[in-house]
């Protein structure tokens, strides 16, 4: 089994990094590190090089919280995916056999999650394994 995290740098995402390696290192279970990286629109030059700067976020983010895990001893795995991040946090724990999928949040409204398409709120609709969402620490 594993945990899976859903990690863009978000206040939210950074505090879910630590709950996430808490998981981790308590069910003694590796981190699965995601980054949905499906760039909006769909051809184009512009689309390409939109992508590609998406991934490299992903990819630079996604360092720093492997860093973060190495110094807590926590293995990790990590995926940029082609997807929206509901759908490569989906696809990524069934892949894993997850035993939670853990996101961050950072403060819209339900109503506002509701009406955008949140991961979260997407997550906590399709997931067939927990979903366990952490709140942005306090200011």
């Amino acid at each position: 089994m594993s945990v899976v995290l859903g990690y863009d740098e978000s206040p939210g995402a950074a505090r879910a990094l630590d709950v996430a390696i808490e998981v981790s290192a308590a069910f003694g279970e590796p981190l699965v590190l995601v980054f949905g990286a499906a760039a909006p629109g769909a051809a184009g030059e512009e689309y390409r090089a939109h992508h590609e700067a998406i991934r490299q976020a992903g990819r630079s983010a996604l360092a720093h919280a492997v860093e973060a895990a190495d110094e807590a001893g926590v293995p990790t795995a990590v995926e940029v995916l082609d997807e929206r991040p509901a759908q490569a946090l989906l696809d990524a724990a069934a892949r894993h056999d997850a035993r939670v999928i853990i996101v961050g949040s950072y403060g819209e409204s339900p109503m506002r999650g509701a009406l955008l398409g949140s991961t979260t709120h997407k997550l906590l609709h399709l997931s067939t394994v927990p979903v366990l969402c952490v709140p942005a620490a306090a200011e």
